[in-house]
């Protein structure tokens, strides 16, 4: 019988259970030792391949070119694969980038289609806009009354032959004004009076003054613009005698040109002392003093073809206003593919001068007195401009354009 120890457990199980435990214990104790060695051999690898991966695409370039020669047609497919999925993953990664540019690109919206927090008003929009060869609008004032009836006398049409000049010629003909500083007082009633008996006069929102005539002028664009679909938009003064067939024929000559600027080209002097008549406070901006300005239209007559119009209508919050309204309109265009057209016919004299050109068969378009920047004293004086110089209403009729 086999001897047993204290616990009734023979000498052979104790043997046997020792044994059983020593080959149990080897198997997990490789198992212990195998993992960690496994693990770090797999990282190892991964890291290996990711260096490998970012080795091949930064010096993938050289790679292609000094190696293209052994590279089968397999490997460059991979590769160019390769590049693809890694700019994928960068576009990816690069949100904030993608931020800036449509921040750019709102930037541009602005500067091409205009301003959304422009402080102008616009009147109308451009919907339902009526169809019209020409809009000449006559900038004038409240005080200016008889200057009003002796060009509705002389050059500018009225009544039915003026809903006619407009059907069957397209030549839109307004009077331009805006309100005074006080809404709904004398001056806009009297105003509102005057046009409900002429239908000539287009209401600005705008407040009238000297020194804002070059916001007048920005408005009054962009109001005919939203108004009338017009090749050509003039802006014209009260004491400035038009000839209107040759204005119309003037004008069908560049009607196929996209951005044109006509009118009497000058470059006066700018006026740094102040107290002088069209003093410039932005002086300096324009160079050393005696500098002169750049090349811009005389204010008493100028002419926008559609898309320089149009180009004030969408970017009026975005248009530098300085003291003067024609150097205004001149700094608009600097920088833009604009065609300057020096039409010398727009800035006659009145008689003799206009009245020797229309004797020789080339009626001026525009006529007025230099020393006054306009016809003297013109609420009486354009009477006589018209008879000497004016081109007889059947001309428009007859006038081609």
């Amino acid at each position: 019988m086999p001897a047993k120890v204290s616990g009734g457990l023979s000498f052979k199980w104790i043997a046997v259970l020792c044994i059983a435990s020593f080959f149990v214990g080897m198997v997990f104790t490789n198992r212990m030792w195998v993992l960690p060695e496994t693990r770090d051999f797999i990282l190892a690898n991964q890291e290996k391949r990711m260096r490998g991966q970012k080795l091949q695409i930064i010096s993938e370039p050289c790679e292609m070119k000094y190696n293209s020669k052994n590279m089968g047609e397999k490997d460059t497919l991979m590769k160019i694969s390769t590049t693809h999925q890694t700019t994928r993953t960068l576009d990816s990664t690069l949100p904030l980038s993608n931020m800036g540019i449509e921040a750019v690109q709102g930037v541009q919206a602005v500067a091409f289609n205009g301003s959304p927090d422009s402080d102008i008003p616009i009147s109308g929009s451009l919907e339902g806009q009526q169809k019209a060869f020409v809009v000449i609008g006559i900038n004038t004032a409240f005080s200016s009354r008889k200057r009003r009836d002796s060009i509705r006398q002389t050059w500018m049409l009225q009544g039915e032959k003026q809903k006619q000049l407009e059907q069957e010629k397209g030549i839109v003909v307004r009077f331009v004004i805006g309100h005074s500083a006080t809404p709904g007082g004398i001056l806009d009633r009297t105003i509102e009076a005057e046009n409900s008996q002429h239908h000539d006069i287009l209401r600005l929102e705008h407040v009238e003054g000297y020194h804002e005539l070059s916001a007048k002028t920005k408005i009054y664009f962009a109001t005919a613009v939203s108004m009338w679909d017009a090749d050509f938009y003039v802006k014209v003064d009260d004491d400035v005698h038009v000839n209107l067939a040759a204005l119309a024929m003037a004008l069908s000559r560049h009607r196929s040109k996209p951005r044109v600027y006509i009118g009497c080209m000058k470059s006066g002097p700018v006026l740094a002392q102040k107290g002088v008549r069209y003093h410039e406070p932005e002086h300096w901006k324009f160079g050393e003093r005696g500098n002169k300005y750049f090349r811009h239209a005389t204010g008493q007559l100028y002419v926008l073809s559609k898309g320089l119009a149009t180009y004030i209508f969408k970017n009026q919050g975005l248009l530098h206003k300085y003291a003067n309204e024609d150097v205004s309109l001149g700094a608009w265009f600097i920088g833009l593919d604009v065609e300057h057209i020096d039409d010398r016919r727009m800035c006659c004299g009145t008689p003799p001068d206009c009245e020797w050109k229309a004797q020789a068969g080339n009626p001026c378009i525009a006529s007025f007195d230099w020393a006054c920047s306009g016809i003297c004293k013109s609420a009486e004086r354009i009477w006589y401009v018209h008879e000497r110089c004016g081109e007889g209403e059947s001309a428009v009729w007859n006038a081609t354009f």
